[in-house]
């Protein structure tokens, strides 16, 4: 009996013994899948504008450095207005083809936008002056939602092509929002949580007579540029991006 009693303890230590080792191991395994993700993430091309930390990859538009308008909270970007307004941010680099992913939350009755192909000169002042625009908005309460038969509402092409259906989220929840500009294919497409809701050309004729018929028909440089900076519009109201990444289709 004793014998008996003897071996059970044993092999309860050594079950006991087995579990701890598995424990002890489960973290560096859990580090390396997280290590794995971002590698993965830069094999696959995609480029970190924005991780929740720091604005390595942004500036102020017509500015060497951030506005201080814009800071991190809880792993967002988060812009806050003041009387002076044009505090506009763009990326340091450039692009031409990519799909720009982010997600945005804005305040409630509140206005912003997301710009590409923005052209920086001093006799542009605002960075809207160039780049075209995909708005967001808070579609409930803001009256750019209830103007220009929807060509003003969240994730329209700015005056020039409505969303296909509304499914944007409420002020104060995130939306995720991507952006596909291709001039190689002449394509533009916007994304907006998980519905494609609005398509169009990038250059040429038809991009042409959406300008002439939109209320940048005489604004000297608007989408003139194919290649440019990407830009977060400051609107005079409180506004979030996070998670924002970008692929070059070049």
């Amino acid at each position: 009996m004793k014998k008996c009693i003897l071996l059970a303890l044993v092999a309860l230590i050594g079950v006991s013994c087995n579990e701890k080792v598995k424990e002890e191991s489960a973290e560096p395994e859990a580090n390396t899948t997280a290590m794995e993700k971002e590698v993965n993430m830069e094999e696959s091309g995609w480029i970190t504008l924005f991780d929740g930390t720091n604005f390595d990859s942004w500036r102020g538009y017509l500015a060497e450095g951030m506005y201080d308008n814009w800071t991190v909270e809880d792993g967002a970007m988060a812009f806050t207005p003041d009387e002076d307004g044009g505090k506009n941010i763009i990326t340091k680099e450039k692009f031409t083809n990519f799909v720009l992913s982010l997600e945005w939350k804005i305040s409630e009755g509140g206005n912003s936008g997301i710009f590409w192909s923005v052209y920086e000169d001093e006799k542009y002042p605002e960075a809207y002056e160039t780049g075209p625009e995909i708005q967001v908005l808070d579609n409930m309460k803001h009256p750019d939602a209830k103007v220009g038969d929807g060509l003003h509402t969240a994730g329209a092409l700015y005056d020039m092509i409505k969303p296909s259906e509304d499914v944007t989220k409420p002020a104060g929840e995130w939306n995720l929002c991507v952006i596909e500009i291709n001039h190689k294919t002449n394509m533009g497409k916007v994304t907006l949580n998980g519905t494609e809701i609005v398509s169009f050309p990038v250059h040429g004729e038809e991009w042409d007579n959406m300008v002439a018929n939109s209320k940048f028909a005489d604004w000297e440089g608007f989408g003139k540029y194919q290649t440019g900076h990407i830009g977060l519009q400051d609107h005079d109201d409180k506004v979030w991006y996070r998670n924002i990444k970008i692929k070059k289709l070049d």
